[in-house]
């Protein structure tokens, strides 16, 4: 764990234990579970006294399957969508699309895709430990404590019981990938427990060998024959006897209990039973301790890459729960609340996807459900891209290649859509997509028709690669990168109005406005976020091209086309950045997106230095929208006001975000906060709030993509006193360490892969450094 003895900062200080989320009491509904994962297996226990429910999960446990959703005849019909936009009839060409140019079947299943060719991320199940003690019916329960520990992986609980303590470690481990839960109390032979388990539907549960087993096949949409699964539970014992009993499993009086969890689907693999057994096996060869040992060993090699203090704190004495419900009513004296934060966020991305695996999704790891909301799939318009913005600039940046994979599977799909909807070369996705490749627009117009998809997952893939400076890296993604470029190059229309060269149709995400005549649509030509993407896009095929010394011809076709585009921005006559390319009035001023405002964030089109009337214009745009939303929605404009260098409105945004709720029913509007356990709440359960809101501390402390290194670019008043972090990481692969005292940077470091000179902000004024040869 790397600290900064350089500025005064010491070792124990460093290693002190700000990072535990804790609770007096257990779990009384999901979202107030400890999430444990390693990447792709999960399970979040309620640590009840009598019954532990502990929900399990496999990040490739899907339904559905591959499936061709494309109208295949659907280019016939673009002639005449893009006459009635020219004409400014949007409304009848919504109508046209909404026949012949969405998705064919029942698409997303309007987001209930579980039983349907597009599926559903699911649930693996139950599993429930029903606990015995002595002395029960006549004793309290004292002393109880729930934790997970952030710095190891590790939660636990304990409570006392009749002059016994209890105790249960979990984790998922990062040595052998199963899920480990160890039962034990201070006094011998006091371990009884009955051990089932289940799910909403598709399984069966039987014992065998000593073991607990749970297979099933969930639906595919059309024969009911989908993607298998299988989940075996072996218990080790110290003392006490084991039985089998109606498919449950009974332990009675031992002195301690280790359960080693094993689970697996056919997801790319016919191997899944074997696997299995042989992870069992090479976990009951080590001891709990070492097992513990090397699982925290591993997943520290990712956590402890950054340090973060933002101050002190009066209350982490305080449950985390009562934590939240204080700072809710006066932020004072608990600056380390947004760090443990951050430091959470940090923890799920590492917890919840690894290289070779899938990347989260809408539920990252953990889904309590068979059909989870919205699928649990990976939306295209902004919120499967969010789950990856923190992974570059915290240092995890291994964590974004899951991405990459993902949308090299869409292409060869993707490229049959663009035929069949544009007749363009190159490859599209739309709005929605899952493990299958899915990329035909969704199944009705006003949203599932947004070609902004695959442009908007470039930018995530480009992103890694501004990053680590990796050539072979950004060779292996050009072909997908210049396929997306192909099919905007093929598929814009010049805009009779303005003669600009536009996409059409097309959508700004999920967002509607009024015609002229009253009417409502989405539908349109050339909204503001395409423009922006593929102006984004061009620009960097360009450097790609020219750093990979290939496709010159191809360059030069891009930019003749860069000149023909819309500006990055239209500024309206009140000051805001136009969504669309008319000056239509939008039906909700306070909609939950902001896509027009791309070129801020994630982009780096708009910035104060470079554009500084867009960027004002992009202020007044958020002023009018306003600072309330789902959670997703507050951390977007929480990075937005971190861009503009507004530090004190960007820690208003991350103060929204950290209202406690306990709502979990479907929320389009205002009141996003999060749950007890910390977790996104839209509401329901969404993880891209965390991992915006993680994205957006990072971005209030460093800076990179306006050509120089800017240290504390949007400090807050409320972290001015005094505060450091190491770790941090810039573009062009530099490490970045940083204290500070009364809002003035007091010390900082940069490290690089060998000594070199770059430009810095530091204090506000911009200096010439030379940086430190990395660290081992």
């Amino acid at each position: 764990m790397m600290c900064l003895a350089a500025f005064g900062i010491q070792e124990a200080e460093c290693q002190e234990n700000g990072n535990t989320i804790w609770y007096d009491r257990p779990a009384g509904i999901w979202e107030e579970t400890l999430p444990l994962g390693n990447g792709r297996l999960g399970m979040t226990p309620d640590s009840g006294i009598q019954t532990d429910k502990i929900v399990l999960n496999d990040i490739t446990l899907w339904s559905g399957q591959p499936q061709d959703a494309d109208k295949t005849d659907a280019h016939a019909y673009l002639p005449q969508i893009r006459t009635l936009l020219k004409e400014g009839k949007n409304k009848e060409a919504e109508a046209i699309i909404n026949t012949h140019f969405v998705a064919k079947g029942a698409g997303s299943g309007n987001g209930n895709g579980a039983d349907v060719p597009f599926g559903c991320y699911q649930t693996l199940g139950n599993l429930y430990l029903g606990f015995e003690h002595e002395g029960e019916k006549e004793m309290a329960v004292s002393d109880y404590v729930r934790a997970l520990d952030l710095n190891t992986a590790v939660a636990s609980c304990s409570y006392k019981m009749n002059d016994i303590t209890y105790k249960r470690e979990y984790f998922t481990s990062f040595d052998d990938d199963l899920a480990i839960i160890r039962l034990s109390a201070d006094k011998g032979g006091m371990i009884s427990l009955k051990i089932g388990m289940d799910r909403e539907e598709r399984f069966a549960t039987y014992t065998r060998d000593s073991s607990l087993v749970m297979r099933g096949q969930l639906n595919n949409g059309t024969n009911g024959k989908g993607m298998r699964y299988l989940v075996k539970l072996k218990p080790l014992l110290q003392g006490g006897s084991l039985y089998a009993e109606n498919n449950e499993l009974l332990i009675k009086n031992a002195d301690q209990v280790i359960l080693f969890i094993s689970a697996a689907t056919d997801y790319k693999t016919d191997d899944y039973e074997a696997g299995i057994d042989r992870e069992l096996e090479n976990a009951r060869k080590k001891t709990y301790a070492l097992q513990k040992k090397n699982h925290i060993a591993s997943y520290a090699k990712y956590f402890d890459r950054v340090n973060l203090r933002l101050g002190s704190s009066s209350r982490s004495d305080l449950p985390t729960d009562r934590r939240l419900e204080k700072f809710l009513k006066d932020k004072d004296d608990d600056d380390a609340l947004a760090s443990l934060f951050f430091q959470f966020g940090r923890y799920l991305s590492i917890s919840s996807t690894r290289p070779g695996l899938l990347p989260p999704n809408l539920q990252g790891l953990w889904a309590k459900n068979v059909q989870t909301p919205w699928n649990g799939d990976y939306h295209l318009d902004v919120n499967v891209q969010m789950n990856h913005w923190p992974l570059e600039t915290v240092n995890l940046s291994e964590l974004s290649l899951p991405l990459k994979d993902l949308v090299a599977g869409m292409v060869a799909s993707g490229e049959k859509t663009a035929r069949a909807y544009y007749n363009s070369d190159g490859w599209v996705a739309h709005v929605i997509t899952n493990i299958w490749g899915y990329t035909a627009p969704g199944e009705q117009a006003s949203w599932g028709i947004s070609n902004a998809g695959s442009g908007w997952l470039c930018n995530n893939l480009w992103q890694h690669y501004l990053y680590t400076g990796d050539e072979n890296y950004l060779r292996e993604i050009y072909p997908i990168l210049k396929g997306v470029a192909q099919f905007y190059l093929d598929m814009l229309i010049e805009d009779p109005q303005t003669g600009w060269w536009v996409t059409a149709p097309s959508v700004s995400p999920e967002n509607s406005f009024y015609l002229p005549d009253g009417e409502q649509t989405n539908i349109c030509m050339g909204p503001t976020i395409d423009n922006q993407i593929v102006r984004e896009l061009f620009t960097n095929i360009l450097v790609a091209s020219e750093v990979l010394d290939t496709d010159a011809d191809f360059s030069a076709e891009l930019s003749e086309k860069l000149e023909e585009i819309p500006p990055v921005a239209v500024i309206a006559g009140d000051g805001r950045i136009m969504e669309w390319l008319r000056p239509y009035r939008e039906v909700d001023v306070h909609h939950r997106h902001i896509s027009h405002l791309y070129g801020l964030y994630p982009g780096s089109l708009i910035t104060p230095e470079h554009t500084p009337e867009l960027a004002e214009a992009a202020r007044k745009t958020l002023e009018a929208r306003g600072d309330d939303g789902p959670s997703w929605t507050i951390a977007y404009k929480m990075l937005f006001r971190a861009r503009l260098k507004d530090g004190n409105r960007a820690f208003e945004l991350l103060s929204n975000i950290l209202r406690p709720t306990t709502d979990t029913g479907i929320n389009y509007g205002d009141g996003g906060g999060v749950y007890p356990n910390l977790l996104s709440a839209g509401p329901p359960f969404q993880i891209d709030g965390n991992f915006g809101a993680t994205a957006g501390i990072a971005e209030m402390l460093l800076q990179s993509h306006s050509g120089i290194i800017e240290l504390l670019p949007a400090l807050p008043a409320r972290w001015a006193e005094s505060g450091w972090y190491t770790g941090l990481k810039a573009q062009g692969g530099y490490t970045v360490d940083v204290s500070w005292s009364n809002g003035e940077v007091t010390g900082f470091k940069v490290y690089s892969g060998s000594v070199e000179s770059i430009a810095v902000k530091v204090n506000g004024t911009i200096r010439t450094i030379k940086t430190i040869k990395r660290r081992s």
